[in-house]
């Protein structure tokens, strides 16, 4: 099986100094838990939904909400993103992607074209898909 072949295709992309708002209305819309940060259509970060939530203040949408909880939206993805990517490109294999999953405390890994934009995202849930889905076609 191939990279592409358990890859999420659609990719949804932010660029550096896009506001965390904006982030929100994506994570919020998309279902999605990572974004991807480019800069001229090559990938220069990744935004979890997990880096978002912690860059923002908790009482945000609570009756607790302050001026300055709200302003946390205001933050910038460049300040909140993971800048050094762990990525694969679509002709690297499986276990290459499991190995960097193992190695890294990551949760999703690029795919990537040769001139660096992005094209796929896999996650390790996508991995788990993948050999769930080959255990039971063996059983079957």
């Amino acid at each position: 099986m191939s990279i592409p072949s358990v890859m999420t295709h659609r990719v949804v992309t932010v660029h550096m100094d896009d506001s965390l708002a904006v982030v929100r209305e994506i994570f919020e819309a998309s279902g999605f838990h990572h974004l991807l940060v480019v800069e001229e259509d090559k990938l220069v970060g990744v935004i979890s939904d997990r880096d978002y939530l912690k860059a923002i203040s908790p009482f945000i949408d609570s009756i607790s909400e302050r001026i300055r909880d709200r302003a946390t939206l205001e933050r910038k993805v460049h300040q909140i993103m993971t800048r050094e990517v762990i990525t694969l490109k679509a002709t690297d294999s499986m276990v290459k992607a499991i190995e960097l999953f193992n190695t890294h405390k990551i949760s999703c890994l690029p795919v990537i074209d040769e001139n660096e934009k992005p094209i796929g995202i896999v996650s390790w849930r996508d991995i788990f898909r993948y050999f769930g889905a080959s255990v039971q076609k063996r059983r079957s």
